[in-house]
C-alpha cells in the first residue's frame, strides 16, 4: 500500500547545547579517570534517556549530598547549579566535588553575587522549583532576592528600596515572555539595573527562532524533550503561540499517539536543549515507517559555541 507524502521540517539549531554537552562529557570524563562509581546530585540535565544511559556506565544520581559515602569518588553538580551550601556542605565533608553547573548559569549567579554587594535587592524573573532557580536563589542570603514568575507578581512587589533594585533571570525562559516581564518591570521601577547582556542562554533563544520560523508552517509540531525541561517546555509554548495547530511535547517515538497525526503533511520537528540527537532520528524514523518521508532542515542561527570541562577534568586529562 502507497504510504502518504510527509513533509518533515527540522528546526535549527536543535537538541544539546555547549552547556549540555560539557556537563555530559564531564560525567563520562570523570567515569574513564576514575572508574565506576561517580555520584551525581540530581539530573545531570534533564532528560530520561541521558540520565539512563550514564547510570548504565556508572553514575549514581542522587538527591543529596547526605546520599553519597565518604570516600574519594567525584560528585558532580549538575547544569543547573547549586547553591552555594552544596559546595560547602562537599568541601565539609572533603568529598571531591566537581562543578559541572553551565558557565552561562554560573554568570547569572555572578550577577546576582554582584548586586547584592552594591546593596541592591534582586528581583529573579524563573520558575519556582526549578533546580536553576533554586541555584541562583542560594547564592545568596535570605530575604535578598525575590522570586517573580508573572506580570501578575510584578505588580504585587512590594521590595524593600524601589530605587536600589536589579534583576537576573532564569536562562532557559520563554524570550517572549520574559521581554514582557522586564518591560513590566522597568514600568513600575524605573531605576531598576539588569544584565549587561541578557540572561537567556543564546541555545534557548536560537531554538525558540528556530520554532517561530517552523511552527506557522506546519501542521503539527514535536518538541523532543522531557516534561521537566524547562526549555523544551518553552519550545511547546512557543510553537503554540506561533499558531500551529497541534504540538506535543515527547520524550521518544514510543510515546507518540499516532491517532493525532493521520492527516498531517508538513511536520515539524525540534528538541530541547538537552535532548540528543538520536532521539530526533528515532522520531523520524517512526514517521518514514507509516509515511513516504522527505526531510528539510531550516536554520535560523549557526552556533559555535565551546565550554571547557571543568578544571579538575582539565587537569587529569592533561596529565
Amino acid at each position: 500500500m502507497t504510504k502518504p507524502p510527509l513533509d518533515i521540517l527540522l528546526c535549527a539549531p536543535r537538541g544539546f547545547c555547549a552547556g549540555v554537552v560539557r556537563a555530559i562529557d564531564a560525567v563520562e570524563k570523570a567515569l574513564t579517570i576514575y572508574g565506576a562509581p561517580v555520584y551525581v546530585r540530581h539530573e545531570i540535565v534533564h532528560n530520561k534517556y541521558v540520565v539512563e544511559s550514564l547510570r548504565r556506565k556508572g553514575a549514581v544520581f542522587v538527591r543529596e549530598l547526605d546520599e553519597v559515602p565518604d570516600g574519594d569518588a567525584p560528585v558532580i553538580f549538575s547544569a543547573h547549579g547549586v547553591p552555594r551550601s552544596v559546595p560547602e556542605a562537599a568541601a565539609a565533608r572533603r568529598l571531591f566535588a566537581i562543578d559541572a553547573t553551565c558557565p552561562l548559569v554560573t554568570k547569572v549567579h555572578r550577577e546576582a553575587q554582584v548586586h547584592h554587594k552594591r546593596g541592591r535587592h534582586i528581583v529573579l524573573i524563573g520558575h519556582r522549583g526549578h533546580p536553576e532557580v533554586i541555584g541562583t536563589m542560594g547564592q545568596l542570603p535570605e530575604g535578598a532576592a525575590t522570586l517573580v514568575e508573572t506580570v501578575e507578581d510584578i505588580a504585587r512587589l512590594q521590595p524593600p528600596d524601589e530605587t536600589n533594585l536589579a534583576f537576573v533571570t532564569q536562562t532557559t525562559l520563554s524570550v517572549d515572555d520574559t521581554q514582557e516581564m522586564v518591560d513590566a518591570l522597568r514600568a513600575r521601577f524605573p531605576a531598576i539595573v539588569g544584565p549587561h547582556k541578557e540572561d537567556i542562554c543564546y541555545a534557548t533563544t536560537n531554538r525558540q527562532g528556530a520554532v517561530k520560523r517552523v511552527a506557522p508552517l506546519v501542521d503539527a509540531m514535536i518538541v523532543v524533550g522531557s516534561p521537566n525541561s524547562s526549555n523544551s517546555q518553552r519550545l511547546r509554548e512557543v510553537a503554540e503561540r506561533e499558531g500551529c495547530p497541534l504540538v506535543r511535547l515527547l520524550l521518544r517515538a514510543e510515546d507518540i499517539d499516532w491517532s493525532l497525526f493521520g492527516g498531517i503533511r508538513r511536520l515539524g520537528i525540534t528538541a530541547g536543549a538537552s535532548a540528543p540527537e538520536v532521539l530526533v532520528e528515532e522520531i523520524i524514523d517512526a514517521f518514514a515507517e507509516r509515511y513516504e518521508v522527505s526531510v528539510e532542515s531550516v536554520s535560523t542561527a549557526d552556533e559555535s559555541v565551546f565550554f571547557p570541562l571543568p578544571r579538575e577534568l582539565r587537569e587529569q586529562a592533561a596529565e
